[in-house]
């Protein structure tokens, strides 16, 4: 079963501003969790907290539990890079590195920590990309650049790039949403054969794309324009689309606002 995390009153700030306020929720194994709201919502923001991508920016700073494995990824004695390579993430854009091939970016994550034996390293990157459904599109041409692919293709590479490291747990910030429909739809199935092997945290703006995927939904507001993002409900997604418990729930998957 893949791993769990347990969030208790997370708060992160930019400098003095905070972005998002005592945030406390569960993210259940094998499953998808998406995270939606208004922009400004602090969604991208409380996702970068899950595995310290956040402090990387400076002056950012956050405060809270999440529990990782029975641990706290924000005590003293964790190591941050440990933490990211235990967390994956794959960001809005397709971000393969333009100067390697597309074997290089999907191995890319080992070459921070040593190299490994070549026979090890081919085995790796079909896995990897046989997981993220490129294997059979790319691999006749793995020694090709990675930006000779398209953007749908490009995308599938950064989640196989973040994959091959084998993660507990994988973060997806808004992955479809510089895609056409095809990709989309291409990127959204990928995710529901991923939820078998990996826990899998969504942020998403396409209310379809949740209720199509995500088995349960998170909804964050901030009341007013620069109000820190805060967490108004989460539960199994059918019913937060259906009888959300919260009138903001309702207003926003309605429509009237955001």
């Amino acid at each position: 079963m893949a791993a769990s995390f347990e969030i208790s009153n997370l708060s992160a700030w930019y400098g003095k501003r905070l972005a998002i306020e005592d945030i406390s929720l569960s993210v259940e194994p094998n499953q998808v969790t998406a995270l939606i709201g208004p922009s400004g919502s602090g969604k991208s923001t409380l996702v970068r907290c899950l595995n310290r991508l956040h402090e990387l920016l400076p002056g950012a700073r956050a405060e809270g539990k999440v529990i990782l494995d029975g641990e706290n990824i924000y005590d003293d004695a964790v190591d941050a890079v440990s933490v990211r390579r235990a967390v994956g993430m794959v960001f809005q854009r397709p971000n393969p590195f333009p100067t390697m091939s597309i074997l290089d970016n999907t191995i890319a994550g080992f070459k921070l920590n040593g190299r490994k034996p070549k026979a090890e390293l081919q085995e790796i990157v079909e896995r990897a990309l046989t997981a993220a459904g490129l294997w059979d599109e790319v691999k006749d041409r793995l020694s090709a650049a990675a930006t000779s692919l398209s953007g749908g293709q490009q995308q599938r590479l950064c989640i196989a790039r973040a994959i091959a490291v084998q993660p507990e747990i994988l973060l997806m910030d808004e992955p479809c949403s510089a895609l056409d429909p095809v990709a989309t739809l291409r990127i959204e199935d990928l995710i529901m054969e991923l939820r078998e092997r990996y826990t899998i945290v969504l942020v998403t703006h396409n209310m379809q794309q949740a209720a199509r995927v995500a088995d349960r939904t998170a909804f964050l507001l901030g009341e007013l324009a620069g109000d820190p993002g805060r967490l108004i409900e989460i539960g199994p997604t059918k019913k937060i689309f259906t009888q959300p418990e919260d009138k903001r729930t309702e207003g926003y998957i309605t429509g009237r606002f955001g």
